[in-house]
């Protein structure tokens, strides 16, 4: 069986430096905010071209706290609105709501699964305040035109980046390409730790300032606390492990580039819809994803061929239970991308005998019957 995702055969490949970070750490007799943080905080900030990161427990915490402290700094306000695209994750939704903000949901672009800029415009209303693009599957949104729209409109631009770490947009890194970004470093991530872990980037000196407080129960000195914050730290383990994996994450991007050229270059199948050729090579493919009415049938012949796919995400956000207040919404091309969307693996454990297995088992599908 190929697996989607083998994180042990993955992270094997930094056996000796995650050891050695772990004995480290075990060592060392400091096991939150101490100097493994700090390390991976100023490294990943200076490959993210940004002047401050703030480490967090997890990606959704991270995009929480942005907007908590711009609620704390005056900018924001309980009630505000953030447009978000709505074919993304529930937690890109869900910190905004933490933050006691109200999303509203624009529609992606078929073409690429972003969000589409030429439908933002008309959802600014007096109460937004911000514009959260998703860099969805590694792909980063049109950030030329959501930043001009946020100039226009004097909006925040927070990227939710948790799916592209290292990917470029006019050879910027995603991380500094609005006023904020969040990212998450599960353990599936591009670049993922061996647990739960997220981040903060920023150049806002003032945001970077509330939200490392706020991350930490709302303190910069203990026993004096400025905000009503939350605990949501990257313990020394994990940002340990991360700054093991970070100066392999752009060769590991380029081998997740060269998977996804043979599957673009290689699949013919006319049931099945591809991702347009990144001809800049900015894509970092965190989920190479395609688009198939036949979704189930592909997916269980796939299975049949020792191929495990994953579907993200089977149930758009506003369909889903915890957010019913939303389900009035029409949202046809979200919908049809959650309907159809399957992930094929693609991560840089692969060999090339098994992405020719899987470009060679798409191929062969045929739907049992046409669509009505």
């Amino acid at each position: 069986m190929i697996k989607y995702c083998d994180l042990k055969k993955i992270n094997s490949a930094y056996g000796d430096e995650l050891r050695e970070a772990m004995l480290r750490v075990a060592e060392s007799g400091w096991y939150i905010l101490g100097n493994e943080c700090r390390t991976f905080e100023n490294d990943f900030a200076a490959y993210c071209g940004c002047r401050h990161c703030i480490g967090t427990g997890n990606g959704l915490d991270a995009l929480t706290i942005i907007l908590l402290a711009y609620r704390e700094l005056g900018i924001m306000d309980e009630g505000d609105e953030v447009i978000v695209p709505a074919n993304t994750y529930i937690a890109t939704i869900l910190a905004i709501i933490q933050a006691g903000m109200r999303p509203v949901f624009c529609e992606p672009s078929i073409e690429t699964c972003n969000i589409d800029p030429c439908r933002i415009e008309e959802l600014v209303t007096e109460r937004t305040r911000a514009i959260m693009p998703v860099h969805l599957y590694g792909l980063a949104a049109d950030m030329d035109r959501i930043n001009a729209i946020a100039g226009k409109h004097s909006l925040k631009v927070i990227e939710d980046a948790a799916q592209a770490h290292g990917a470029l947009y006019n050879n910027k890194c995603t991380g500094s390409l609005g006023d904020a970004a969040g990212f998450s470093f599960y353990p599936g991530k591009n670049l993922g730790a061996l647990g739960d872990g997220g981040a903060i980037t920023t150049d806002d000196d003032v945001l970077a300032g509330a939200a490392r407080a706020i991350a930490n129960y709302g303190s910069h000195k203990k026993y004096v606390n400025l905000y009503k914050g939350m605990n949501s730290r990257l313990d020394e383990l994990q940002a340990a492990m991360l700054s093991a994996k970070l100066p392999y994450l752009d060769k590991d991007n380029g081998r997740r580039r060269a998977i996804a050229r043979q599957y673009i270059n290689r699949i013919r199948n006319p049931h099945i819809t591809l991702p347009a050729a990144d001809k800049e090579g900015n894509h970092v493919y965190h989920i190479f994803a395609v688009l198939t009415p036949w979704r189930e049938q592909l997916q269980e012949h796939l299975r049949k061929e020792g191929i495990e796919t994953l579907i993200h995400y089977p149930i758009p956000p506003h369909r889903q239970e915890a957010l019913r207040e939303y389900s009035g919404l029409q949202l046809p091309i979200t919908e049809q991308i959650h309907r159809e969307e399957l992930s094929l693996p693609c991560n840089p454990a692969m060999s090339d005998e098994e992405v020719t297995r899987v470009i060679d088992a798409v191929n062969s599908f045929s739907p049992a019957q046409p669509l009505l």
